[in-house]
């Protein structure tokens, strides 16, 4: 089965700014993304079909026959089931939102967000991506469910060290080259997962559900919530509750960071905090690329939403709902607006448009201390958003 992973243009529009930079299923939610979940469920290779100046980092691979499959679709057991079944020239629909279609086609983006099927087959339960707030609102549930794939597929390591503390240990899973030191694991709410090489050092708290990805790190005296996710070679410290750092990003320090979602390439100066609580406990507004307005997320908590490349200075405090772009830079006293652009450099004084030659000179630097060099190709992508300035 050869599964392509499509962008449907509105559900992008939903989940910027992680989409500015990245199609929708490579999202984390849980501990794996969108494409890996479909890969580990479906037991095969997938690719994506997205926008043209995405698509040579998120390429379509093409079969004699394709399953395109709605990237916002978070799958499980019976998502696979339904796919195994369904038949050539034939479209699986969500509330008239294609989310399936199976075809010796081989289509463009623009093909799969205009294409008519003729033979529809509407179903039901299908748990699809289509705010940023969900991000973090069903973390929870899907650490749980891509615990029990690693659980049923793989043998936790044992924990060694004799001044870590363990509550439910059964749902404890430690990935070779994983180091803990004098930690408080606590698994009584929901599982933990500790990556390939990551580390929680002397005296951090955990609590499940929580999953810490390869070569990351919990700093000593971290408080962790639960419900939250540390992508790969992230570091994390302070106060964490129910959030997601796609990974390679830093909350180095004190702070809290609550019911937030950070992108990848991130960095969180010392004492940095977000609200994710109104005073009067209304329902937080937040900034939609979609209506170009402040929509109600209906929630009573809801924090940060930061897109990749971006960094605040040290005591930065984000109101509830703040939305920030792609390469932001920003600092200073009092809040920050509540919409921050791509490429913006500024706080409460005002923002100013940020040079996009020195944002390239920093996101060099950045990726140089991971030994990582940045790629013609992602300088690309960042040029086209940094293009879209005015219009995102």
């Amino acid at each position: 089965m050869n599964i392509i992973l499509f962008d449907d243009k509105n559900t992008r529009a939903a989940l910027m700014p992680f989409a500015l930079t990245r199609a929708v299923a490579a999202m984390r939610i849980g501990i794996f993304t969108i494409s890996e979940k479909w890969e580990k469920l479906a037991k095969c290779m997938v690719s994506f079909l997205t926008e043209a100046y995405l698509s040579k980092k998120f390429d379509a691979n093409y079969q004699n026959q394709n399953v395109y499959i709605n990237g916002a679709w978070i799958p499980n057991a019976d998502a696979v089931l339904q796919i195994n079944f369904l038949k050539e020239n034939t479209g699986l629909y969500y509330k008239n939102q294609l989310i399936a279609l199976k075809s010796t086609q081989n289509l463009s983006f623009e093909e799969i967000n205009t294409i008519e099927v003729e033979n529809k087959i509407e179903i039901e339960n299908v748990n699809l991506l289509q705010k940023s707030w969900q991000i973090f609102q069903q973390n929870g549930a899907q650490i749980r469910a891509d615990f029990e794939l690693i659980a049923q597929q793989n043998k936790s390591e044992k924990i060694t060290d004799e001044f870590t503390k363990c509550y439910n240990p059964n749902q404890i899973f430690v990935e070779k080259g994983a180091k803990i030191y004098a930690a408080i694991l606590n698994a009584s709410n929901g599982p933990i997962y500790i990556g390939k090489n990551a580390e929680i050092q002397e005296g951090a708290m955990i609590r499940g559900p929580f999953a810490i990805c390869e070569g990351s790190v919990v700093n000593m005296g971290s408080k962790i919530r639960g419900d939250v996710t540390i992508g790969p070679f992230s570091k994390v410290g302070g106060e964490v509750s129910n959030s997601v750092i796609f990974g390679y990003s830093n909350k180095g320090h004190d702070g809290f960071l609550g019911n937030s979602v950070i992108g990848e390439w991130c960095n969180l100066g010392a004492d940095t905090n977000t609200s994710n609580l109104k005073n009067n406990y209304s329902n937080v507004g937040i900034y939609s690329y979609k209506s170009n307005d402040y929509e109600d997320t209906g929630l009573m908590f809801c924090g940060l939403m930061m897109g990749d490349h971006s960094k605040c200075g040290i005591n930065t405090m984000f109101n509830t709902g703040t939305v920030v772009g792609v390469n932001a830079n920003i600092f200073g006293g009092h809040f920050p607006p509540k919409f921050i652009p791509s490429f913006s450099w500024g706080g409460s004084e005002g923002m100013m448009r940020f040079e996009f030659n020195k944002a390239i000179e920093i996101a060099k630097k950045v990726f140089e201390r991971r030994n990582q060099t940045l790629s013609n190709l992602e300088i690309e992508i960042l040029k086209h958003i940094s293009a879209q300035y005015n219009k995102v």
